[in-house]
């Protein structure tokens, strides 16, 4: 590299350390502040990346490549792009503030050009693996082929090494042949509490070359290069090179004379190494000392122009020394602290920044300020403008083809034959369509859509089965042309792949319609990754069967309790419970047009939900088969069905009560409404298909009369409305309680909630729903109390 580019990007470095902690300095101790609380913002973490950050902004990075930045250091990632021109000073000056840079870069939340959310450790690592394989299925079908392809990059805290999640989605890179994939571990050697154990890069060396990938370390800078070259120079390295972590970080700490006290102890009185000390002044020792290979710039770029030659994944191990470049550099308690007034006014004079100028890009560099705006507006990564791409929405048909109606069928398996007709369809909506599971694609009844679609691989690779000519149910072959990606059983894998997907029409312009499936409680097991998927605005349907105790013989392992509430909770995921296979279909053919919607946040006047700002799905299945009811599904009931229920028993204008389900208990709730008109008027039934989009609707719907709309009702309050005052409301699913237990408040109805709260066990249908208090008895019990205006004296057992 020329001197003077090298000697431009090293002023730049220096001015988004500077900007970084000044910005962190301006939000703890200038920024007027409502209450006491400790802003916080990382000073430490951020200064350890700053030339790493520095030579992939401004010089490595291509516009298709994409980044996730490690959390704590989103201060230097918003300083290069204030600098390149990309975030502004005042988001700069509210930084965590409301509507100021976020804490965490965030695609959603910020201004600047953030490709993967980070924050919860570990998951943007992940998904910029499981983008690259989306970048290769799409490469495999033809799609996007125009543009160059991209590294997708994370920038890994060693500490954020522990997490375990990465480790799964190593694996299952291996497994799919991973490709055009770099992580650069910030080796600084301390994690939030303490100095990491002695050793450990060598764990991960060996880790990464197992599984495939090539490993740069990058140790030592040219400074340290240059010594070692000298006499005596091969000694001081043995010696760095065993220096324990908390050891070096506490010399770091201590400066020029602490360093030369040591070596002089250590290595002093031999020579060529006593020569090499002494020729140094104290600042001179501390920077040979602190010249890792990580805050190096002309190793960095010449380690990353040389990975941009080939496509193999790479792991750089890069040392760094946490709080380089600040007094707090190499403190063990340096994670969370802060500088001082005094410590910034030192660094302050020291960076050449004039008071009162603090925010000016390019104050304190002895370089011209025209030279520094020409570098950074021919910078490579800004030439080709906006980074985030627009798809257009694949066209979804009318309806989806459901099966002739049959006896008894489950959504389960009524979700199968659905995804069999749509792989039938040669159209674009059916080529678009890309469906993923943990190891249970044959169990969540996804097996015929693979028998006709195939599964997903780079390269041909047949079915042995077939080929010995042994009877299968299942046709599996891989090949480039599959649509379905077949994960190892991790459920982080899963979200974290349907959030790549989710997001392929804005990091690569190509439009999916991802589907996931998995077993409805291990939902608890990835819910991470998926709120990290939904907070990415990911868009994508997740298919969770089977589904609550009704999974009976399968015991309480595997009957999931508290999953209508997450889809309730979850923002940006619309969930679902139907019960039967047309409402199945109606919602289904809803939601890929709903993931695709990427308009305003206007309500839709029937639900009062932003419905056209579009979102993901959740849609809770059972394996319990259930008789199909014969009717046309209009375009109101489909309405309905979408909007979260419909009366599938409209009540009387004396209505003493109403049972409203949810899902598989459909039957006892429809026997009990039967046995309570026997003695009770005008009952009605309330088919509950969406407990979220009533419950959401309801309270968008309040607060928008609470601010003046006096218009504002929504779907629940016009179905509640119908009631008169007395009638008693009772309320049941195959889930906790609470999920529907707040129906009874829309219009002040007594209400009694039956549900699942405990652990189930093994037992037949019958069996369980009795024990736990959902069977037709208990519903025809708890309506009869309620509509009599009495509390219900109903024990059942715990379980």
């Amino acid at each position: 590299m020329q001197p003077d580019r090298l000697a431009i990007l090293r002023a730049l470095e220096r001015k988004a350390l500077w900007l970084s902690t000044w910005m962190i300095h301006n939000a703890n101790h200038l920024r007027p502040a409502a209450d006491d609380l400790k802003v916080g913002g990382h000073q430490s973490s951020s200064a350890s990346m700053a030339t790493i950050l520095t030579a992939l902004y401004l010089e490595a990075l291509r516009p298709e490549d994409r980044v996730a930045v490690k959390p704590h250091a989103s201060p230097v990632f918003h300083a290069l792009q204030y600098l390149l021109g990309r975030q502004t000073r005042e988001k700069l000056e509210n930084f965590r503030g409301l509507g100021g840079a976020q804490s965490y870069p965030s695609r959603t939340k910020d201004a600047d050009d953030v490709d993967f959310s980070t924050g919860s450790v570990g998951l943007g690592v992940a998904q910029t693996l499981f983008s690259a394989l989306v970048q290769d299925f799409l490469r495999a079908r033809g799609l996007g082929g125009e543009r160059p392809e991209g590294k997708m990059i994370a920038l890994v805290g060693d500490a954020e090494m522990d997490e375990g999640n990465i480790f799964e989605a190593l694996l299952e890179g291996w497994k799919h042949g991973l490709r055009n994939c770099w992580w650069v571990v910030d080796y600084n050697r301390q994690s939030l509490d303490a100095v990491v154990r002695e050793g450990l890069w060598a764990k991960f060396e060996a880790m990464f070359r197992n599984f495939g990938w090539d490993v740069v370390v990058l140790r030592h800078g040219v400074l340290q290069q240059a010594a070692f070259a000298e006499p005596g120079g091969e000694r001081l390295r043995e010696w760095i090179e065993a220096c324990p972590n908390q050891l070096y970080s506490a010399l770091a700490f201590q400066g020029g004379a602490a360093w030369r006290r040591r070596l002089t102890e250590e290595l002093g009185d031999q020579g060529p190494v006593s020569a090499l000390i002494e020729r140094r002044s104290d600042a001179e020792l501390a920077a040979l000392m602190g010249n890792l290979g990580g805050h190096d710039l002309p190793s960095l770029l010449a380690a990353f122009a040389t990975a941009r030659t080939h496509d193999r994944p790479v792991c750089f191990i890069a040392y760094t020394i946490k709080g380089s470049g600040l007094p707090l550099a190499g403190h063990k308690d340096n994670h969370a602290g802060l500088m001082n007034p005094a410590q910034v006014a030192t660094l302050r004079q020291a960076m050449g920044v004039r008071e009162g100028h603090e925010w000016e890009p390019f104050e304190g560099p002895d370089l011209p300020a025209e030279s520094l705006r020409a570098f950074l507006d021919a910078v490579p990564f800004v030439q080709r403008g906006t980074r985030r791409y627009r798809s257009p929405a694949v066209t979804v048909p009318p309806a989806l083809d459901l099966p002739p109606r049959a006896g008894a069928v489950s959504t389960q398996a009524g979700f199968g034959l659905i995804m069999h007709g749509i792989s039938r369809r040669d159209d674009e909506f059916a080529a678009r369509i890309v469906t993923t599971s943990p190891d249970v694609t044959v169990s969540t009844n996804l097996g015929a859509w693979v028998n006709r679609r195939g599964l997903f691989a780079r390269e041909e690779l047949a079915d042995t089965f077939r080929a010995e000519r042994i009877p299968s149910t299942f046709n599996w072959s891989f090949s480039p042309a599959g649509q379905h990606l077949e994960l190892g059983i991790a459920e982080m894998n899963l979200f974290t792949m349907l959030s790549a997907l989710g997001l392929s029409h804005s990091l690569f312009g190509e439009r999916l319609l991802p589907v996931g499936t998995l077993y409805d409680p291990f939902i608890e097991r990835g819910l991470d990754a998926l709120n990290y998927a939904c907070y990415q605005d990911a868009r994508f349907m997740l298919v969770a069967t089977p589904s609550g105790v009704t999974l009976a013989p399968e015991g309480g392992a595997h009957q999931s309790i508290a999953t209508p509430l997450i889809g309730m909770a979850q923002d940006g995921l619309a969930s679902f419970e139907p019960a039967f296979l047309d409402e199945l279909a109606v919602i289904m053919r809803w939601g890929f047009a709903h993931m695709q919607r990427e308009g305003d946040a206007t309500p839709d006047p029937a639900t009062w939900l932003p419905d056209g700002r579009g979102g993901s799905l959740y849609l809770r299945l059972s394996t319990r088969a259930l008789e199909q009811p014969r009717r046309d599904m209009d375009a109101a009931l489909a309405a309905d069905v979408v909007r979260g229920a419909y009366w599938l028993r409209r009540p009387g204008p004396n209505a003493q009560a109403v049972i409203a389900y949810a899902g598989a208990v459909a039957p006892e709730a429809i026997e009990a409404a039967g046995l309570l008109g026997e003695d009770r008027r005008d009952i009605g039934l309330l088919a509950v298909t969406s407990a979220d989009r009533l419950y959401a609707g309801w309270t968008a719907a309040q607060r928008a009369r609470e601010a003046g709309t006096a218009h504002a009702v929504s779907h629940v309050e016009r179905l509640m409305a119908e009631l008169p005052p007395h009638c008693g409301l009772c309320t049941v699913l195959d889930g906790h309680p609470a999920t529907l237990g707040w129906l009874g408040a829309v219009a002040g109805h007594r209400t009694r909630s039956l549900g699942v709260e405990h652990f189930g066990q093994t037992g037949s249908i019958a069996d369980l729903h009795r024990l736990h208090g959902i069977d037709a008895q208990a519903i025809l019990r708890a309506a009869q109390a309620v509509s009599a205006g009495r509390p219900v004296r109903h024990l059942r057992a715990a379980g």
